[in-house]
C-alpha cells in the first residue's frame, strides 16, 4: 500500500493528468451554417441531406454532432447577423458555409457578399474552427458576366482565406427535373442521397478518425 507521503506526493500528478485528458463523451460539432439548400425547403425534416448526414456521421463518427442552423431565404447579411451568437452557442469544429445563393437570385451587389462571407469566414477562423466553403451557381439567365462573378467569387475566397473549398454540391441534379421540386430550383427528395454522398466524399478526410 502506498504511505501517506506517497499518496500527498503524486495527487498533484494526478490531478494534472486529469485536467489534460479529453473530457470522456465531449462531442466534437459539425455545424452546417447555410439557407433552403440545406434547410430542406420542400422536404420532411428526415429527408433532407443535413439529416442524412447527420446519421451518417453518427453511424461512421460517435465523437461529432451535427448541428443544423441553416434558415430557408438567408442571405450572406442574415447570416452574418447570427453567426456570432451561434459560434457562442454551438462552438463547432468544422463549418460547413452555405450562403450566397439568395444573394445571387435577388442580384445584389458580388462585391458586398464576398465582404459578408469574408467576414463570416474569419469570425468562424478567430474561434479556431475549420471552414468549409460550399461553392454555389446561379442560373444563366442572370447573364454570363454576373454568373461568372458570382462563381468566381468563392474560388477567390478560397483562395485569400486559404481554406477549403468545396465544388457546386448540386452539380450531379442541377438542370434534371426528376431530381427538381416545382419551382425548379430546390431539390427534391430523391436527390438528397445523392446530395449526401457528393458532400461526404469531400469532409469525410476532415473529420477524425475513431480510435479502434
Amino acid at each position: 500500500m502506498l504511505s501517506s507521503l506517497m499518496i500527498r506526493l503524486l495527487k498533484p500528478l494526478f490531478l494534472l493528468m486529469l485536467v489534460s485528458l479529453p473530457q470522456l463523451g465531449q462531442a466534437n460539432t459539425l455545424l452546417i451554417f447555410g439557407d433552403s439548400l440545406s434547410a430542406g425547403y420542400g422536404l420532411k425534416e428526415h429527408e433532407g441531406w443535413a439529416h442524412l448526414l447527420k446519421q451518417r456521421i453518427a453511424q461512421d463518427y460517435p465523437t461529432y454532432q451535427v448541428v443544423n442552423a441553416s434558415i430557408s431565404g438567408e442571405t450572406t447579411t442574415g447570416g452574418l447577423a447570427r453567426l456570432e451568437k451561434t459560434l457562442d452557442k454551438f462552438k463547432p469544429t468544422i463549418v460547413l458555409l452555405e450562403l450566397g445563393a439568395n444573394d445571387g437570385l435577388r442580384g445584389l451587389p458580388i462585391p458586398q457578399m464576398q465582404r459578408n462571407l469574408q467576414t463570416m469566414i474569419q469570425q468562424i477562423k478567430k474561434t479556431g474552427s475549420k471552414v468549409v466553403l460550399m461553392e454555389m451557381r446561379i442560373p444563366p439567365n442572370y447573364g454570363k458576366r454576373y454568373t461568372e462573378l458570382f462563381q468566381k467569387s468563392y474560388s477567390q475566397l478560397a483562395v485569400q482565406e486559404e481554406i477549403k473549398l468545396m465544388p457546386f454540391f448540386l452539380k450531379d441534379i442541377a438542370g434534371q427535373q426528376q431530381y427538381l421540386q416545382q419551382d425548379n430550383l430546390h431539390p427534391n427528395a430523391k436527390a438528397q442521397p445523392i446530395l449526401l454522398n457528393t458532400i461526404w466524399q469531400f469532409i469525410d478526410p476532415l473529420l477524425n478518425k475513431p480510435s479502434t
